[in-house]
């Protein structure tokens, strides 16, 4: 059987080894599975149709030269590198998804019977056609992550720039305020320490972005704490920081066990302080801490108008800033819900976002630490 036909025909085959490979990297772990099938039927349909197709000793020579005519529109594996990039695949992790396919597709068919006299003319155009799959794929994945770089660094210096000009604003006031003795410096020093704290909330949340996508991961800091009883001083805090919006809180169940309670607060600060900012003003916003024989769930829910499914997959991406992607709680950086994932991630939990009746709803699920004999 020619390799052409032979791809058809194992293609279930060939793409459930894919997919299993797919399964194991971190950064698409418990992913849909749409997502990590992504465009792999697709490419591997591309090169099936590639190895049907005449070619001469001149234009495989060319195509290897990387001199092939550039491709009429985005093929399978151009969207494919796009796509991994935006889910956080590195470029060493997408090669080893075409890696995975090509060792499977040359180890399936050498099971499936002698080679012919077609065996070698077909195993050099399948790896011709593999690395101009790969070659696509790196560029396109490079370009999607050369425009976030440049997105994310104009988004810091633009959130950066507004609290550092509040704060040299205030110095140069509160040094004419002492000047003249009138009693207004503790009120500018207080708009001092406001935006000091944004800064530093800034800063934070760059840093924990940058230990993310370098793989470091979420640090946690375990205790035995009562997440109603953190929850609840949050939530008055928040009172606070809202004081116009209508903030419920309810506190159901045992929500006692070894949290990081800095962390669970700073994430239900994101999920308020994102549902304020994304839904009407005078709607309530609703707030529940729900312990469960399993796992405590804080939950939030606001006012929102339907968001389609493949939107709500992105929620959690880092960057998302415009009015359906949510997430500018820290700082308005477009890393607070990604950082929400992040913290429950580290708690080996998940949190996912649904909308229904006019609300959207984001769930944190924290697992209970497992008892010891």
């Amino acid at each position: 059987m020619r390799l052409a036909q032979f791809i058809r025909h194992a293609r279930e085959q060939i793409l459930a080894e894919s997919f299993a490979y797919a399964a194991q990297i971190p950064a698409l772990q418990g992913l849909a599975a749409s997502v990590l099938r992504n465009h792999l039927p697709l490419v591997l349909n591309t090169i099936a149709l590639d190895l049907e197709q005449p070619q001469s000793r001149t234009q495989s020579i060319e195509k290897s030269l990387g001199h092939a005519a550039p491709p009429a529109e985005e093929t399978p594996a151009q969207s494919h590198g796009t796509l991994r990039a935006r889910v956080g695949l590195d470029i060493e992790q997408l090669v080893a998804e075409y890696r995975v396919i090509r060792s499977c597709v040359l180890r399936l068919w050498a099971d499936h019977g002698d080679p012919d006299r077609f065996a070698m003319q077909d195993t050099l155009r399948f790896n011709e056609a593999i690395d101009q799959a790969v070659a696509e794929s790196v560029a396109y994945h490079a370009a999607e992550i050369g425009k976030w770089r440049h997105i994310f660094l104009g988004v810091l210096g633009h959130d950066l720039r507004g609290p550092l000009n509040a704060m040299l604003l205030t110095a140069e006031l509160l040094e004419r305020v002492e000047s003249q003795g009138n009693g207004q410096a503790m009120y500018l020093i207080g708009a001092l320490l406001r935006n000091g704290r944004r800064l530093n909330s800034l800063l934070d949340s760059l840093l924990e972005y940058n230990k993310a996508t370098l793989g470091v991961g979420m640090q946690l800091h375990r205790e035995t704490v009562d997440l109603g009883v953190e929850c609840r001083e949050e939530f008055e805090m928040l009172q606070r920081a809202f004081p116009k919006r209508q903030i419920h809180l309810q506190i159901t169940g045992d929500t006692r066990d070894a949290f990081d309670k800095s962390r669970v607060r700073q994430a239900v600060s994101n999920l308020v302080s994102n549902a304020v900012q994304h839904s009407p003003e005078g709607s309530p916003v609703t707030v529940i801490v729900a312990g469960h024989e399993k796992a405590v769930e804080i939950i939030t829910e606001n006012v929102a108008d339907p968001i389609e499914q493949e939107v709500l997959d992105t929620l959690f991406d880092p960057l998302r800033r415009n009015s359906s992607e949510l997430g500018a709680s820290s700082g308005h950086l477009g890393l607070g819900l990604f950082i929400v994932r992040e913290i429950a991630k580290a708690h080996q939990g998940e949190v996912t976002a649904s909308t229904a009746d006019g609300l959207i709803r984001f769930k944190m699920v924290l697992p209970r630490a497992p008892k010891t004999a």
